[in-house]
């Protein structure tokens, strides 16, 4: 039986990346390794998510998504308007159920929030 999952974005800049997240997007963050640091760990709520330095990695920054479900998507929009993050477009109603909108990080990697239509 399987109880959680935790995405693992690469990133090109570990220490900036920390910074755009826990400033811009407003994540906790749960950890730091390494010396310099390249692998960090950051929580919001339920949801976990990790960033590991393309140096370190056997993949290119950039190419990671997530979706994550939120409690009100136009209250986290209009937050991570306000803190500067990398929005991509305003949260729209969608025809498969869904009312959201995405952001980007420094390398393109993409979070997705959404709500069930009728949730709010």
């Amino acid at each position: 039986m399987m109880h959680g999952s935790t995405t693992i974005f690469t990133v090109t800049d570990a220490a900036a990346s920390l910074a755009y997240y826990r400033d811009h997007v407003g994540f906790d963050v749960a950890f730091e390794y390494g010396s310099p640091t390249f692998y960090v760990g950051l929580c919001s709520g339920e949801v976990s998510l990790h960033l590991i330095s393309a140096a370190q990695a056997p993949r290119p920054p950039g190419h990671g998504a997530v979706n994550i479900q939120v409690d009100d998507v136009d209250a986290l929009h209009a937050d991570l308007v306000k803190r500067g993050a990398k929005i991509l477009n305003a949260p729209k109603d969608q025809d498969y159920g869904l009312r959201d909108f995405a952001i980007a990080d420094n390398d393109g990697n993409m979070i997705f929030f959404a709500m069930e239509l009728g949730k709010s």
